[in-house]
């Protein structure tokens, strides 16, 4: 798929667009609506930092949310495609009316836990998952944003259904693909999707990154003992040596715009027993449907090679796939004309200091602290680079797509790193919150009012992104989520992690319940390792 041709085709469709503004009054309203809602914004915030939770476990997580949605008139649908922590809440305002869905992640990182505010290594609990990506913020920004926007429509009749949803296991990248083969999304006019960044932006056509196939392989052998009769045996590991093997050496012969990488989670017992069972987990990464297909056809070939030649057998189970992102241009210009209104927080310069600090202690290349000025609506590179994948692109091919970032972390940090989290429960997190849920609220109003903008989504939809490019599903009817993951890392860290849960009710913030003073802006302590600010 190639973006210069989605450039050229726009030129006509889309010189006329029709300009997205709910009445002005309405907006105003709404952003006032949203700050009045900031303490809530918080508490959501800081609440779901503290329960640290990996994908398909998100518990506490779904349990608080729901609840809140509950006690705010929202009709909940628990365990959507067979996911427990999944849901789905409605609220509708008369018949009829647009339905505009507003989704955002939930799930940390392995071994993340850090204590917020803190700009050096120190978790909360040794070893423990945490908030390494700040997806702790996108669901505070959303139900802000769409209680302040639910009061205007009970107030000014306006017809319409809000959709709240969450992305379960992103990290794992395997939920919203079933979550679109399921139809969830079928009477959606617009799904706005919100994601932490370290700017207030948005974006159209397709993005920088890949889509995949994430696929786990497992060999069947035969157990023998590894000293006294290791001919009787035939061994799993072996066989998933050799796959890593021949795919690193078929590597060098795929585009350089892959990416695949693979752990293995289960490589045999101990020493003295030849492994009868053992288990590799890929992501076989590319830019376009093809691509991706193509390269996890190859993996399953190098499997089946791998096992004739260790005298094993071999099974994959399918984990999780994302689309390559493709998001809509006419809802990305009424975004973006939101997004200007709204502008970027003002920052202390405690806050500042702050971010120059952790910059400094993880040795970034640029430490010159938040983000000052807005990033611009650019027209999308006419050769995408490559990189990560967000299951979002499954959404954005089957109903009119943005993702909205708004500025709740530190610019320059490695990502998927303890170090993003360091801010993810302080002011700086809060302030970008509460611009996000602006954005979002104000553009929410658009596609609720402006019945324009709506057919203008729907025409980019379907005559520029789908023209020549359709929906290639990559999990079948058959396939389920592999919901049992994570759940004993959890389970082994959940008694600890709970004992530093938020409580909004006797403490203002996360950082008070901690006794962490913001900013704080001394030097690491002597006895912290270089390791742990590298």
């Amino acid at each position: 798929m190639k973006t210069a041709g989605i450039v050229v085709a726009m030129v006509a469709l889309m010189s006329a667009a029709p300009a997205a503004a709910a009445p002005s009054g309405l907006k105003a309203q709404a952003t006032r609506g949203v700050e009045s809602r900031a303490k809530l914004a918080q508490e959501i915030n800081d609440s779901l930092f503290s329960f640290s939770e990996l994908g398909f476990q998100e518990v506490e997580t779904a349990r608080y949310l729901t609840e809140l949605l509950e006690k705010n008139g929202f009709t909940i649908e628990r365990g959507t495609s067979g996911l427990p922590t999944a849901w789905v809440a409605r609220w509708s305002q008369g018949a009829g009316g647009p339905v505009i869905a507003l989704g955002s992640d939930i799930d940390g990182i392995p071994k993340a836990s850090q204590k917020p505010g803190v700009p050096w290594r120190e978790p909360l609990v040794e070893g423990a998952p945490g908030h390494g990506e700040g997806h702790n913020s996108g669901q505070a920004v959303n139900i802000v944003a769409a209680l302040a926007v639910k009061e205007l429509m009970q107030r000014d009749k306006i017809a319409g259904t809000l959709m709240l949803w969450p992305g379960v296991a992103e990290e794992l990248v395997a939920a919203k693909a079933y979550f679109v083969r399921d139809g969830l999304f079928k009477i959606v006019d617009a799904v706005l999707f919100t994601h932490v960044g370290d700017n207030l932006e948005t974006a159209w056509g397709q993005s920088n990154g890949t889509g995949l196939v994430s696929v786990e392989y497992t060999f069947s052998g035969e157990s023998a003992h590894s000293a006294g009769a290791p001919w009787r045996g035939r061994s799993a590991l072996d066989a998933v040596e050799l796959m890593n093997i021949g795919w690193n050496m078929r590597r060098e012969h795929l585009r350089p715009e892959q990416r695949s990488h693979y752990v293995i989670t289960d490589g045999g017992d101990q020493p003295n027993v030849v492994p009868s069972l053992a288990t590799v987990w890929y992501y076989f990464r590319e830019q376009d449907f093809a691509g991706i297909r193509s390269n996890f056809e190859l993996g399953n070939e190098i499997a089946e090679g791998a096992a004739r030649m260790s005298g094993t057998t071999v099974k994959r189970r399918i984990v999780g796939t994302a689309a390559p992102r493709h998001f809509n241009r006419p809802l990305a210009e009424a975004a973006q004309a939101n997004i200007q209104a709204v502008g970027l927080p003002r920052w202390t310069d405690g806050e500042q200091a702050f971010a120059k600090l952790v910059q400094k202690n993880v040795a970034s290349k640029k430490q010159e602290g938040l983000a000052t000025k807005l990033s611009k609506l650019e027209p999308p590179a006419a050769e995408p680079k490559s990189g990560g994948s967000d299951d979002i692109g499954d959404v954005s091919w089957v109903v009119p797509t943005i993702t909205i970032r708004y500025p709740s972390n530190i610019p320059e940090l490695p990502g998927h790193n303890w170090s993003n989290a360091i801010a993810m429960a302080t002011p700086i997190a809060h302030k970008g919150v509460v611009a996000g849920a602006k954005v979002v609220a104000m553009t929410t109003l658009d596609l609720l009012t402006q019945p324009k903008l709506r057919q203008a989504a729907k025409d980019y939809f379907v005559n520029v992104q789908t023209k020549d490019q359709k929906y290639a599903p990559m999990i079948g009817a058959a396939d389920k989520p592999p919901i049992e993951k994570n759940a004993q890392i959890m389970a082994r860290f959940k008694p600890e992690l709970s004992k530093f849960y938020y409580d909004p009710a006797r403490y203002p913030t996360y950082l008070d319940q901690l006794g962490i003073k913001f900013p704080m802006l001394e030097q690491a302590p002597a006895e912290t390792s270089p390791a742990a600010v590298d």
